[in-house]
């Protein structure tokens, strides 16, 4: 196996699997919002939540220490948390699908042509937009009534209250921000041209 890929396509290839895995993780870590309920430690990601309340049998009301997923997509406490699931996961995917691609064409020569390497960093800027707006709609869900039980009854829209952001919130947000700034401009760049005869062969 071989590679047409210049020293900047290596560097290329390797922010994108970073940007990728970081989005990625940080969409599924429920740890964007952190706060606290009952004197429990509470933290919220778009369609995750660590630590619940929930009735005993004696209709006693206790905070049950566990992470996971809400029930139902209609469950997510706000309108703009299920458009915000919606838009970071399709950017996420994108991001993904492209950091593979990238990574294999280190390993297969003429895996990945120029037009096709410029695409996939149109692709990244795509996801990492995309990413971009579902973490700048998070904050429209902060008036939720179930965010103001953890961040005590303060919190509003773009106000946190007594809650504070988590770090898979500037984690994905950092990794849309590699991805459309760096990434995208990098991929322009990542190809060895070839020379047939003495002339440059365009792709």
């Amino acid at each position: 196996m071989g590679s047409s890929l210049t020293l900047v396509g290596a560097l290329w290839a390797f922010l994108s699997f970073l940007t990728a895995v970081a989005s990625s993780a940080s969409y599924f870590v429920p740890c964007w919002l952190v706060g606290s309920q009952m004197g429990k430690p509470v933290s919220f990601g778009t369609f995750r939540r660590c630590t619940y309340p929930a009735q005993t049998e004696e209709r006693h009301l206790v905070m049950v220490e566990e992470c996971g997923r809400y029930a139902s997509f209609g469950a997510i406490p706000s309108l703009s948390w299920q458009i915000c699931t919606i838009v970071t996961g399709i950017g996420c995917a994108l991001l993904l699908l492209v950091a593979l691609a990238a990574i294999l064409g280190c390993c297969v020569e003429e895996l990945i042509s120029r037009m096709m390497g410029r695409f996939m960093g149109a692709a990244q800027f795509v996801g990492g937009l995309l990413i971009s707006s579902g973490c700048a709609l998070y904050p429209l869900g902060w008036n939720s009534p179930e965010i103001q039980q953890t961040c005590g009854n303060a919190s509003n829209q773009f106000q946190l209250g007594t809650c504070r952001l988590g770090w898979a919130y500037y984690c994905m947000g950092g990794g849309a921000a590699a991805a459309m700034l760096i990434c995208t401009w990098l991929s322009c760049f990542y190809h060895y041209p070839n020379f047939t005869d003495g002339e440059t062969e365009v792709k």
